[in-house]
This record gives structure tokens, C-alpha cells and sequence, in this order.
């Protein structure tokens, strides 16, 4: 399984409550898939420097999961189909390197 970072952009239209619910069908979605939820951060309401799908704001949230590679289409396209996420943008994440232990003297 590969770790991978979503970026999400939810309508503005939600509710704290009903942003959480969102975020958690959006969550369900990867694990009904195999995938792991490593993390999920929300990010706060933005302005947009123009506009999306008729929205000047948006809920921006990240997402960190594990899963195998070839099931990232299928996540993109429920996404994108979706009412609630205005946008949604999957990378591989960056993981850094381990740092190299001391050697004792």
C-alpha cells in the first residue's frame, strides 16, 4: 500500500455538524475501499481567488490515507461526482527519511 494526501474542498453551505458528517461519508469511502484513514485535518473556510461551480468559499480539509495504488481512480471519480466536494486533489504524500542514528563514541 502506497500513503497518499487528499486535499479537499467541501461547499461552503455546511455546517460544522454537517461538515464532520461529510468528511466522515468521505472517510468511509477510501476504507470501504481497503484503505487506512492515517489522518484527517480540517483546514478552515477560505475565500477562492475565483469562483467554483458558483461558490465564492469553501471548507478546505486533508486527508492522509493508505491504499493500494490502483484503487486512487475510483476514489477521484466518486469524489469528483460528488455534490459536496467542490474540488478534491490525491498526491502521493512525501514521507521523510529516517534519521540516521547516532553512532556512539
Amino acid at each position: 500500500m502506497k500513503t497518499y494526501e487528499a486535499m479537499f474542498i467541501f461547499s461552503d453551505r455546511f455546517s460544522d455538524e454537517e461538515l464532520d458528517a461529510v468528511i466522515k461519508s468521505a472517510r468511509s469511502e477510501i476504507e470501504g475501499l481497503g484503505g487506512e484513514v492515517v489522518s484527517s485535518t480540517r483546514m478552515g473556510r477560505r475565500q477562492f481567488a475565483r469562483p467554483i461551480k458558483k461558490n465564492d468559499h469553501g471548507h478546505y480539509a486533508v486527508m492522509n490515507f493508505k491504499i493500494e495504488p490502483g484503487h486512487i481512480p475510483s476514489i477521484h471519480a466518486k469524489f469528483k461526482l460528488s455534490d459536496s466536494v467542490l474540488r478534491v486533489q490525491i498526491v502521493v504524500a512525501e514521507i521523510a527519511p529516517a534519521p540516521e542514528p547516532a553512532e556512539a563514541e
